[in-house]
C-alpha cells in the first residue's frame, strides 16, 4: 500500500493588547503598540520568532523542497501575521514566498483575524474568509482550495458551509471519541456533504513532534527520524497527517534539542521506502479514496484534552469578553470606519480569549507558556479596558452622525 505523509504547519501571531488601564480608556486608542521591551510588544515578539523559527525552519525546508522532488507541504499564515511580517520581518515574508514559489507548498485558507467568527457572526466569519483569500491571493499568488478554521475548530456545520463555498478538503483533529474505531490515517467524507473530503489529524504523532520531542523524560527520547519513520512504516493507513504549529520548529522546541536534525533527515528515512511519498491537502483529497463518513455533530478542537472550545470559552470572563465585542459588530460594521472596524477585528482574535483561560492556571500550564499576562485576569482586565474604550469611540462616531 502506498503512504504519504501530509504535512501541514499553521503560522500565526496575534496582536496582543498591551497593559491597558481603565485610565487609558476614552484618551488612548492604541491598543497594541507596547513600548519596546514589554511582554506584549507585537514587534519584538514577530521578530524574535522570525529569527528563531520562521527563517531557519524556511531555510531548511527550500533546501528540503531543492533536494527532494518528492518533498512537499502545506502551510496557512494568518492574515494577522502576515501584516506583521510585511512591517517588522520581510526577509521572513520573503522566506515563505521562495517555499511557495517551488509550486510543492500550499496554502490553506482560514480567517484573516484567526477568529470565532464563525460561531458568532456568520458573515463576518465570511468576510475574513475572503479577506485571508485576498491577502494571501495577493502576497503568494494562490487561492487556497482547502479550509481549516481557528484552532482546527470543527463540527458537521462547518463542513457543510465548506462544501457549499466550493472547498474540496477541510482539516480537523482526529480525536477518538469523534472517530470511534476508525484510524486518521484514511481519508474520509463529512457528514451531510456532496465533495469536500476530510483529513484528521493525527494527533499521537504529530505531538510527539510538536509536544513531546524536547522531553527527555519521554520514554521514546530522543525521537530520531528513523525511529519515527519506522513507527510509521508498521502502520496501516493511507495518508498520516501531520498537523502542528510552524513554531515547533525553533520556538516551542528550540534549536537545541535536534528538532532541525529531525527536520533534515525526515524526508531521507521516509522517501527510502518504495512507494511512500509526500502529499499537499490538496494532493490528498484528489488521489485518495474516502473510507467512510464521519459524524461531528459537537465541535471539536486540537486544544488540551477535552478538545472543545473550553479552552478559549470555558470560563465566565472569556464568555462575557467574547459576547460584548461581538455584540457591537452590527453598529461597528455600519460605522464604515476602517480604524474603528479593523480593531474591532483584531480583538476577535482567539488568542485574546485563550490568555484568559483559567484550566489548570495553578500547575502553570500550556496557557501560562503562551500568555504574555501574569495572570488570566489581568488579560481580561486589559481585554475588558480596551473594549470600554472601543465602545466610546463606537458612541462618539453615533453622536458626530
Amino acid at each position: 500500500m502506498s503512504k504519504a505523509i501530509i504535512l501541514y504547519l499553521h503560522v500565526h501571531q496575534p496582536y496582543r493588547v498591551k497593559p491597558y488601564t481603565i485610565f487609558n480608556a476614552g484618551v488612548d486608542h492604541q491598543y497594541f503598540d507596547a513600548p519596546g521591551g514589554d511582554r506584549t510588544n507585537n514587534a519584538d515578539v514577530l521578530t524574535k520568532v522570525a529569527k528563531k523559527s520562521y527563517i531557519p525552519t524556511n531555510r531548511k525546508l527550500l533546501e528540503l523542497l531543492h533536494s527532494y522532488p518528492d518533498f512537499r507541504l502545506s502551510l496557512s499564515i494568518t492574515g494577522t501575521v502576515l501584516e506583521q511580517l510585511e512591517k517588522w520581518s520581510p526577509e521572513a515574508l520573503r522566506s515563505f514566498q521562495k517555499l511557495v514559489e517551488t509550486g510543492r507548498v500550499e496554502i490553506v485558507g482560514e480567517t484573516y483575524h484567526h477568529s470565532l467568527a464563525f460561531f458568532y457572526n456568520r458573515e463576518e466569519f465570511e468576510v475574513q474568509v475572503e479577506m485571508h483569500r485576498n491577502k494571501v491571493k495577493e502576497l503568494f499568488g494562490q487561492e487556497p482550495s482547502v479550509f481549516r478554521n481557528t484552532e482546527l475548530a470543527y463540527n458537521n456545520d462547518l463542513a457543510y458551509w465548506a462544501d457549499q463555498a466550493g472547498y474540496k478538503g477541510i482539516l480537523a483533529e482526529g480525536w477518538d471519541p469523534v472517530l470511534g474505531w476508525r484510524s486518521p490515517n484514511f481519508m474520509y467524507q463529512p457528514s451531510y456533504t456532496d465533495n469536500i473530503r476530510l483529513l484528521l489529524k493525527n494527533y499521537k504523532l504529530s505531538d510527539d513532534i510538536a509536544f513531546r520531542f524536547g522531553d527527555q523524560n519521554w520514554s521514546e527520547w530522543p525521537l530520531t527520524a528513523d525511529k519515527f519513520v519506522h513507527w510509521i512504516n508498521a502502520t496501516d493507513g493511507t495518508n498520516f497527517n501531520l498537523f502542528m504549529d510552524y513554531e515547533t520548529f525553533g520556538e516551542h522546541q528550540w534549536g537545541e534539542s535536534g528538532i532541525f536534525n529531525f527536520l533534515h533527515h525526515l524526508p531521507e528515512h521516509w522517501l527510502a521506502t518504495e512507494g511512500n511519498t509526500f502529499m499537499t491537502v490538496s494532493d490528498a483529497v484528489e488521489s485518495i479514496e474516502p473510507v467512510d463518513r464521519v459524524d461531528a455533530p459537537q465541535t471539536i478542537t486540537w486544544a488540551d484534552t477535552e478538545r472543545d472550545l473550553s479552552a478559549w470559552l470555558g470560563n465566565g470572563m472569556q464568555q462575557e469578553a467574547i459576547h460584548a465585542l461581538y455584540g457591537l459588530g452590527g453598529d461597528i460594521i455600519k460605522t464604515n470606519d476602517w480604524d474603528l472596524i479593523e480593531d474591532w477585528r483584531r480583538l476577535q482574535t482567539s488568542d485574546h480569549f485563550y490568555y484568559m483561560c483559567t484550566k489548570w492556571f495553578n500547575d502553570g500550564d500550556i496557557h501560562a507558556y503562551f500568555s504574555p499576562y501574569e495572570n488570566p485576569y489581568d488579560a481580561f482586565i486589559a481585554y475588558m479596558n480596551v473594549f470600554h474604550d472601543l465602545s466610546y469611540r463606537l458612541a462618539s462616531k453615533s453622536r458626530e452622525e
